[in-house]
């Protein structure tokens, strides 16, 4: 518990009116209708929703702190007749995640945390890493798209980087239950809106960029800031992990006062990446370190799980575990669900993946190729999500007919937008006359399996490990994994 006055101290206030009570603090929210009593309510400016608006309620149902950055939205009166603190900052969202790591007992400090950020492998990256910590005797938290995990428990996730006041609660628990890493995936979102903000990273890793969530950023250069927002604000007792490959990634830990080590397959690399090798049963390279040419090999299929593989390997080692642990903890790293994962028992093979940009669309089917070797056909299932990046769609269709047999174009999660115009803005790119429009994402599936060669590999692209389709704010069941499992035993 902390009292009220307390914790104040870990906030840069521009001005204090009303009672601050001498009270032990019972929670801090961002959302009014999870307030209790004594409760402190920030109130936070959404892209949709102000919380200013619900400044009454917290106070109505408890609350004795309202932090807020608008000086004029709740008279001062009210505060000082309920003897509520007006706490005025200047930025909420950072006051969020200053008063909830000081709440928390600062639970960043007490492990080793890892960020990792990028358009594309964040989730492998971060199985990796976890695994490999596990290997070395440890208890782990993961914070995640799929979900999150205290050890072995898995908590249910709705974001890839939780609200600063989730995410240190969620770090407190793992203290509690005797974690001492944490391995975090870091959504260029949660970096703009200071959600990791005050945290203590060990290290920070950087995956890729490539064009992604335009819808948000508006233009590249301001995406590309974002994710260097992680590097710029790691200490210099900490390491900057970075793939030298990515013509960007030297940039983005330029301005960082961390150790910087880099991956890749460029000689200029410290941990050098070469004779990269991989089928349908898995990936097989060495990484060059220290004067050593190091084996690896994951049942994780692609060049870019190599990649991968590389930066956790990398960040372990950096930060104390041994070498032979390492390759151990990558060898043993179970499929990550909906990464490139490889289901059928015949000939007729099905890859169920998160290809969700242009960029990783591109090295999922190029793996595929380099696998069947133009031995098998290959066909695409794929759409685009509704209400996000729209300038992906045309190019993710070019690549698709480019790389394809055929293309079968439908619904990913079509959220607000109606799909036959996303399908529309995807078909405009499309040069060849390889490609037909299934909307029905199920019958898609269907059509790809029913209507392709016996010796086929087919590419279901987009939704990975999702196992729902989101259409007018609706959720309904959906799995890609289960329904081409469906039509692959038919």
């Amino acid at each position: 518990m902390m009292e009220l006055t307390e914790l104040l101290n870990s906030v840069k206030a521009i001005q204090v009116i009303g009672e601050v009570q001498r009270k032990d603090v019972s929670g801090i929210y961002y959302d009014s209708r999870s307030v209790v009593k004594n409760a402190v309510f920030a109130a936070i400016k959404g892209y949709k929703i102000d919380g200013h608006r619900f400044i009454l309620d917290a106070i109505n149902k408890g609350a004795i702190a309202i932090v807020l950055e608008d000086n004029d939205c709740v008279p001062d009166e009210i505060f000082v007749h309920d003897k509520i603190a007006k706490i005025l900052v200047k930025d909420s969202r950072k006051a969020l995640a200053e008063i909830s790591n000081a709440f928390f007992k600062e639970p960043s400090k007490k492990m080793k945390l890892v960020g990792i950020t990028g358009t594309n492998g964040k989730t492998t990256t971060s199985y990796f890493i976890k695994n490999i910590f596990e290997a070395a005797g440890n208890k782990v938290g993961l914070v995640g798209t799929i979900a999150n995990y205290v050890g072995a428990r898995e908590i249910k996730t709705s974001l890839t980087t939780p609200e600063s006041s989730d995410l240190n609660g969620l770090f407190f628990e793992m203290v509690n239950e005797g974690c001492s890493q944490v391995v975090m995936e870091v959504s260029s979102h949660s970096l703009v809106l200071n959600r990791v903000y005050a945290l203590n990273f060990a290290a920070g890793v950087f995956t890729n960029i490539t064009s992604d969530h335009l819808d948000f950023h508006l233009n590249f250069e301001n995406y590309f800031n974002a994710k260097k927002i992680l590097f710029d604000s790691l200490a210099g007792s900490t390491f900057a992990i970075y793939n030298i490959d990515d013509r960007n990634g030297s940039a983005i830990v330029k301005d960082s006062k961390a150790k910087s080590f880099s991956y890749g397959t460029s000689a200029n690399a410290d941990f050098i990446l070469s004779d990269i090798n991989f089928d349908l049963t898995g990936t097989y390279f060495l990484i060059n370190f220290d004067g050593e040419k190091i084996k690896v090999s994951t049942s994780l299929v692609g060049e870019f799980n190599a990649y991968n593989a590389a930066a956790a390997f990398a960040t372990a080692v950096l930060l104390g575990v041994n070498k032979e642990t390492a390759i151990e903890g990558i060898k043993n790293t179970m499929q990550v669900p909906g990464r490139f994962e490889v289901v059928g028992k015949g000939n007729k093979k099905v890859v169920i993946d998160y290809s969700h940009t242009a960029d990783s669309l591109e090295k999922a089917l190029l793996a595929i190729r380099k696998i069947v070797k133009d031995a098998h056909p290959v066909y695409t299932v794929f759409g685009c999500g509704g209400n996000r990046d729209k300038t992906k769609r045309p190019v993710m269709g070019k690549i698709a007919s480019e790389l394809s047999k055929r293309a079968i174009i439908t619904s990913d999660n079509p959220r607000f937008e109606n799909p036959f115009e996303i399908i529309e803005q995807i078909k405009s790119g499309i040069e060849k006359d390889n490609c037909e429009v299934i909307e029905n994402r199920e019958e898609a599936i269907r059509h790809a399996i029913i209507n392709s060669e016996d010796d086929a590999v087919i590419l279901i692209a987009g939704k990975g490990h999702e196992n729902y389709q989101e259409i007018n704010g609706e959720r309904n069941h959906f799995s890609d994994k289960e329904v081409a499992e469906k039509y692959l035993s038919e």
